[in-house]
Parts: structure tokens; sequence; C-alpha cells
């Protein structure tokens, strides 16, 4: 008894201060939790009404199942079907993406929360005061807990129509994924010493599930792949909402959960504030890096490596399913008509490339805007002052960071161009342009996000909701037949549908300019106004 009593208050000490961090932690993601969540929902719940244009009778939605049954390049991308209804076409056509995206979230808000404070000296400064060791962690986690339970009650209601049970499967399924890598980030956060590096190894694992998940459709048309079963995007998958539910399979997701939870709780408490237990290896004894951009090279080449092999194989994918794709929707009036609302009104191979490399266009911005928002990170952890502090200028430490933003979106749109020819092995040069067209839309993205931070710096994580909103327009705007100046309000919306279409350079040219300008005057509100220390 003497025991359990010295336990009770010991473990009650330890989440001291929980609910205050959380409160702090939803203040802090006020805008990026709502963006994402917007997102992933609307995505969701705006695909009832798409299939219902594109397969309006029974025969058309048999006729579609029937041709995914022997389509592997398709069950790869985005799984397999397993009924004609509405629910379950919606499950499928969505369901990855929207388990992959709940991930992403998840595994942001964890990371944000726990190494990046460590990184930044914040947890040290809120551990001195009456708050628990795993205080931090646990505001974590529940601040995930809480976008996604939002996120599975929005997809539950919305899709309620569908089937009330089919759409609390598929709910509680994406939230259940979205904390499977939850936990997965906490326990990476306690492994490494960079936030950047905990972000970039939780985010392999992501691709690495979503790589055996494709491998296991590929190979059989109804989820029963080993491979398949290995991946928590299969189990999302494999609950089969809509199409008599799997309950049990829940309970992998609560079983993942509970068991990495109490992972990452174990480790949180064996080491010390800022420590980790793979530290960071000692650098040589003579510095290497001569110049600011070098050193930014240093800090992105990682980012850069990750963004250009994933762009480069999708590519390759989408290249390889250019043909088929051609042949699932030819027979469809509504479903052409969408591929040329996003790829422009020419032929259907050539509207489906279009579209395809419009929606590689979209996902580029994400990752200028991360990049540029490096500046950011580098300010308010305080690791830029003691470089400014030296012979370096401000302008010359963030063009470092700034060519590899802009630059570094041309090299991985190329790649993906490059990507396209090896998968569909035709028409290289248009393909290639088709790529490099987006790139003065890539830059207006990053251009709003250099302004953001150069003038309200503690708002520039809003340039993620604006890449967030243009990525949603661009998605979800041309299934839903959203009016053409409502589309034009995106930079994407201007460039010329290629290939196929004719180049049109004043857009381009407009776009460029707009970019320089907003970069320009990002940089002079940079120069003007106080730093961060």
């Amino acid at each position: 008894m003497t025991a359990l009593a010295t336990a009770a208050p010991r473990g009650s000490r330890q989440l001291a201060g929980t609910g205050t961090l959380l409160r702090f932690a939803l203040r802090r993601d006020r805008v990026m939790i709502p963006v994402w969540i917007a997102v992933n929902a609307l995505m969701v719940l705006s695909m009832p009404n798409t299939l219902k244009g594109l397969y309006g009778t029974a025969a058309e939605r048999a006729d579609l199942v029937r041709q995914m049954e022997t389509n592997a390049s398709f069950r790869a991308l985005i799984g397999p079907v397993f009924d004609t209804s509405i629910g379950a076409l919606t499950a499928w056509r969505v369901g990855v993406f929207a388990a992959a995206l709940a991930a992403v979230t998840s595994l942001l808000v964890v990371v944000r929360h726990t190494r990046d404070e460590e990184e930044s000296g914040r947890q040290e400064l809120v551990a001195s005061g009456m708050v628990g060791r795993r205080a931090s962690l646990t505001a974590a986690l529940l601040a995930a807990a809480v976008a996604n339970t939002v996120l599975a009650l929005l997809v539950t209601a919305g899709l309620a129509g569908q089937g009330g049970s089919g759409a609390l499967s598929f709910g509680l399924g994406l939230a259940g994924a979205g904390m499977v890598f939850a936990t997965m980030a906490a326990i990476v956060a306690q492994l490494t010493e960079s936030a950047r590096l905990a972000r970039g190894l939780t985010a392999a694992v992501l691709g690495a599930a979503f790589v055996l998940r494709a491998a296991g459709d590929s190979a059989t048309d109804d989820g029963s792949s080993v491979l398949t079963w290995l991946s928590p995007l299969g189990w999302v998958e494999n609950q089969r909402s809509f199409a008599g539910e799997r309950w049990w399979v829940l309970l992998l997701f609560a079983a993942a959960t509970a068991v990495q939870g109490v992972l990452a709780y174990a480790l949180a408490g064996r080491r010390d504030v800022g420590m980790s237990f793979l530290p960071t290896r000692p650098g040589p004894a003579a510095g290497r890096l001569g110049t600011a951009a070098a050193l930014a090279w240093r800090l992105q080449r990682g980012g850069v490596l990750g963004w250009s092999i994933g762009f480069f194989v999708a590519g390759i994918v989408y290249g390889g399913l250019t043909d088929g794709a051609a042949d699932l929707v030819r027979d469809n009036d509504s479903a052409r008509e969408i591929f040329q609302r996003m790829g422009g009104r020419s032929g259907l191979t050539d509207a489906f490339l279009a579209s395809m490399v419009g929606m590689l266009g979209l996902i580029a911005a994400l990752y200028v805007v991360a990049s540029v928002l490096r500046l950011y990170g580098e300010e308010s952890s305080g690791r830029a002052e003691p470089l400014l502090a030296n012979a370096v200028g401000r302008l010359r430490w963030a063009a470092g960071h700034l060519a590899i933003a802009f630059g570094g979106s041309v090299w991985i749109m190329f790649l993906a161009g490059l990507g396209f020819a090896v998968g569909y092995g035709r028409q290289i040069g248009p393909i290639l342009g088709a790529c490099l067209v987006q790139v003065p839309a890539i830059w207006v993205i990053g251009g709003i996000a250099v302004l953001l931070y150069g003038v309200l710096p503690r708002g520039a994580t809003a340039a993620w909701g604006v890449a967030g909103a243009v990525l949603l327009l661009g998605w979800v705007g041309p299934a839903l037949n959203v009016p053409q100046p409502v589309l034009d309000i995106s930079p994407f919306g201007h460039l010329p549908k290629l290939p196929g279409a004719e180049m049109a350079w004043g857009p381009v040219a407009v776009l460029t300019v707009i970019a320089v300008a907003l970069v320009t005057a990002g940089l002079a509100g940079l120069r003007r106004r106080d730093m961060t220390t």
C-alpha cells in the first residue's frame, strides 16, 4: 500500500503541467492544424459527389471495379476496391492518401512540440518550472490526438449519408493511422538530436509504408498480401469501409499506438533534456565550411536529396500509368472532362500527363515553403545570431538558403520530368518542358513565404496555409467544377497546360516577375527589422 501511495503522486508529478502545455501547443498550431485538417477533410468529403458525376450508374461502377482488378499499376498507386457503392469507391480513391496526410500532420505536430522545443532551448526553460518530465511528450501526443479526432469526426459526419458504420470505420481508420505515426515520431524524437532529422526519419518510414503497401497491392487484388499487412496504410484499406467493415483491424492501430507510446515514454525517462540516444557525430577539428552558402547547403542537403528521390520515383510511377489511365477513362465523359479541366483540352493522354505534372508542381510548392522557412528555424533557434555577429550580412546569409529553395525547386521538377520520360518512354522534350513550366508558380509561393518571413516573422508559418490552400484548389477544384475565376486565384491556374497546349510565355513571365518582387520585398523587410534573439 505504501509503495502504491508513493507511486501515484510520483506518476502525477511526471505529468504536471500537461494541460497548460497542451493549450499552448494548440494555440501555437491554431493555423497549421486547422489548415491540414481542412485540406484532408475536404479532399475526402468532395469525393462522393465527384464519383457520382463520374460513375453515376451501377453498371459504370461495376465496370470500373472490373478494370481495377486487372490494372496492377493503379492498384499499386491507390489500392484495391472492394465494392461498387459510392462509399466504398470513396474509401478506395482517397483512403491511402488521406491516411498518409493524417500521418504527416501528426508527425509534424509531435516533432514540433518535442524535439523542436528541446533543440531551441525552450524545453529547458519550461522544465525549470512546475512541469513534469513527461508533460511535454504527453501534450504533443494529445495535440496530435485532438487533430486526428477532429478529422475523424468531420469524415464520419460528412460520409454518414453513404452509410453510418462505413463512415465511422473510415474516420477511425484515418485517425488510427495518424496516431500510429504520431507515436512513431515520439520515439524518433527521443533517438535523434535534430528535429529536422526526426521529421526526415519518420517521413522515410511513412514512405516505406507506402512502398510496402504498393508492392503488396500490385501482387494481389484483395489486399491479402503480407506486404500490405506490414504497412499501417494497408490496414486502412483492409478495414474495408463501406464493404463489410472489419472492425477488428482497428485493434492493430490501437496496439501499435499503445506499444509505440509505451516505448516513447520509456525512452523519454532515460535521457537528459536536449540529449538523444543517437547523438550527432562531432565535426572535424578544422572547419570545412567557408561560406554561408556552404553552411546552408550542409543544412539542407538531406531534404533536397529526399525530395529529389521522391519526385524522380513519382515521375516514373505516373509515367508508367499514363497509357492505363487513358484506357481507364476513355469511355467516361465525366472523367475525361475532369482530366481536361486539370490538364487542358488536348488529347486524353496529354491531358493526363499535364494534370499529373500539375499535381507534382503543387506538391513542389510544399518543398519551397519548407526550404524558405529553414531561415525562420535558424533564427528562432538562436543559431543564426552567432553567425550574423561575424562578417556575414543578413542578405548573404539568406541568399544561401534561398538559392537552395528556388534552385532546388527547378532541380526536383527536372527530375520529375526525367522520371516521366523513363516511365512513359515518349515525348521526353515536351514532358520536361511541362515540368519546368511549373517553376514560376512554385516560385510565387516561395516568394510569399520569403515576404512573410522578412516582414512578419511570427506569421511566417502562415506560408503553409497558403501552400495548403493552393494545393486544395488544384486538387479538389476541378473535380468540384469550381468556377475558373476561383481556380485562377492560384498561380498554377495561369500556367499553360503542357504538354499538348500551346506555350504561353506571357503568364510565365508575369509570374516570374511577381516572384522576384515578393522575394525583394521580403529581403528588404529582413534587412530592416530586428532579429530574434
